[in-house]
């Protein structure tokens, strides 16, 4: 039996002062990230705080892979020199229930 999907959330503050950047920086790591493993990213942004961000990633069958080339094109990107200080991208990881 093979292992159900994984579905990411992604969440983390952006820096003020950087956040025409990071929206630019994390569009090119979604579609970058939708060509190198076929998985489809979305960006929201929390209702009445808009530097609060969050990743949505759906239905990702090969959670190693996803991970590898996510975390590889967000060093590419240089996506953390973005992040608010003292904020780091959290990932939670669900799945279906049995």
């Amino acid at each position: 039996m093979s292992e159900p999907p994984v579905f990411y959330y992604v969440y983390y503050r952006v820096a003020a002062a950087r956040a025409r950047a990071a929206r630019r920086a994390i569009r090119a790591v979604l579609g970058s990230i939708e060509q190198r493993t076929g998985v489809a990213g979305r960006l929201l942004r929390r209702q009445d705080e808009p530097l609060l961000w969050m990743e949505v990633y759906e239905n990702v069958r090969d959670p190693l892979g996803f991970e590898k080339a996510l975390d590889a094109l967000l060093d590419e990107y240089g996506f953390g020199s973005l992040l608010a200080s003292g904020s780091q991208r959290k990932i939670e990881r669900f799945v279906a229930p049995d």
